[in-house]
């Protein structure tokens, strides 16, 4: 009976289920709810199964996967044994021995080849975009932190190459399976959640400058990067850069969604004037920064949802 609630403590611990929800499940929804308001022709038993398979596959992908390579990573570095994050440093399952190195190794192998296995029959009984979905849910979480990739230890890399197309493709995956074509409005969507995704992960890596500095090898992060070359005060700009992008998006998406364009422009804006004002050796501050934007990404993701 301990060992069934060690397990499943070590399970939410890991997931950091909050996180994933105000990311991957509203990304989600973001393009799954106008299907069910605004295509009579799609069934919506049918969005509402394939939004709870979507569901499961990101909090398998992004809720566990990721964050099992990525802590096994962080901890062979030595990051996450420095890190003063409340949010960031990892989930703490190894430090706080709730699992050990060996066990979330193993957990992680069984996980990835549970994955494989579900692609492989995707395509083999012919849901060839959830087969793809998968493939690129797995390339993200692995690519990030496993050797010889370790995108996460390389500026811009880790956003771009990893987070970025598995992001997109969750984003993209309900309209991808349950229309002829992609709409436009799909597309927007799926690169504002995504892109917001990567502003709010930077932030979550800005009081793990000094831990990701002592790291072997070093865990340099867009974050890092920008502060070793710019000073310490310079960490928010690549969280900066990537709202601003959402900014430039939402201006072009105006010309055919007003409103839901200036409504992005104006939560980007309040974002952005938020990052200026926190104060970066403050990690409680960071912390608090950190919350806001979730949920304000979560606002942007759902906002996008009602209004196509």
């Amino acid at each position: 009976m301990q060992g069934k609630t060690q397990f499943i403590k070590g399970l939410g611990m890991l997931s950091r289920i909050l996180a994933v929800a105000f990311s991957s499940f509203v990304t989600i929804l973001s393009t799954s709810i106008p299907l069910i308001l605004f295509y009579p022709e799609v069934s919506n038993t049918n969005t509402l199964i394939l939004i709870g398979i979507l569901l499961l596959g990101s909090f398998l992908t992004h809720g566990l996967l990721t964050h099992i390579i990525n802590d096994l990573a962080d901890f062979k570095s030595g990051t996450d044994e420095y890190s003063p994050g409340v949010l960031s440093g990892g989930s703490r399952v190894i430090q706080t021995k709730v699992f050990t190195y060996a066990q979330l190794k193993l957990f992680g192998v069984v996980l990835t080849a549970v994955m494989a296995l579900a692609a492989v029959l995707f395509f083999i009984f012919g849901y060839t975009v959830l087969g793809i979905l998968t493939i690129l849910g797995m390339w993200g979480a692995i690519s990030y932190s496993m050797r010889p990739f370790s995108f996460a230890y390389k500026p811009l890399a880790g956003e771009w190459l990893s987070l970025f197309p598995s992001m997109l493709a969750l984003g993209l995956a309900a309209p991808w399976i349950m229309l002829d074509s992609i709409p436009v409005w799909a597309w927007f969507n799926a690169a504002i959640n995504a892109i917001w995704c990567m502003a709010w992960v930077m932030v979550h890596h800005i009081p793990d400058m000094d831990a990701d500095q002592r790291a072997k090898p070093v865990k340099n992060t867009s974050v890092l990067y920008a502060a070793n070359r710019w000073g310490r005060r310079a960490a928010h700009l690549p969280a900066v850069l990537y709202l601003a992008i959402i900014g430039v998006l939402a201006v072009i998406m105006t010309f055919t969604r007003p409103l839901a364009g200036i409504i992005t422009l104006i939560l980007i804006i309040i974002t952005i004037l938020m990052l200026f004002d926190t104060d970066k050796r403050d990690v409680e501050a960071v912390t608090e920064t950190e919350k806001k934007m979730l949920i304000m990404a979560a606002l942007t993701a759902l906002m996008l949802g009602f209004i196509i």
